[in-house]
């Protein structure tokens, strides 16, 4: 275990740790940065990623990329939309990085991961009904997004 991962953090500091996870969850398909994420927790930068990494076990950078590909997996599984569409939709702006840590984390391609999920016979949602029902906005044509939550 490293130094930082061994430090053991400030209780009240908890909640607002809590408070940026709970915005990567929430927010997890925007574009999100460091200086972002310490600003929900109302600390500096580099205080917020010791201190994140020393509770939760990883960088917060990391664990917003974990939370996209999981909800990539989710949507690969459940969802009739091309590789392409669930890259941009989780908030990958790339669709070689979105790739290549995907088959990091499965061991597999995004595609060869949809396929594999398509051949047990589970039903799709088709993606021409998500983004009718408004559920995704590829083109951000549904107007801005809400303000996120701001540490006071």
């Amino acid at each position: 275990m490293t130094g930082t991962a061994a430090r053991a953090v400030a209780e009240p500091l908890l909640p607002c740790l809590r408070r940026a996870r709970d915005h990567i969850d929430r927010y997890y398909s925007r574009p999100l940065d460091l200086d972002q994420l310490a600003a929900v927790a109302g600390v500096s930068k580099y205080h917020f990623a010791r201190c994140f990494e020393a509770t939760y076990g990883e960088t917060p950078i990391r664990y917003l990329t974990r939370r996209r590909l999981e909800r990539a997996q989710d949507l690969l599984r459940a969802a009739n939309l091309t590789v392409t569409e669930v890259c941009m939709l989780v908030g990958f702006s790339s669709l070689g990085s979105f790739s290549s840590r995907f088959a990091q984390l499965t061991g597999e391609s995004p595609a060869a991961y949809r396929d594999r999920w398509a051949a047990r016979g589970g039903p799709h949602i088709p993606g021409c009904y998500l983004f009718m029902r408004g559920v995704f906005d590829l083109g951000g044509t549904a107007g801005q997004p809400p303000e996120p939550d701001r540490a006071i």
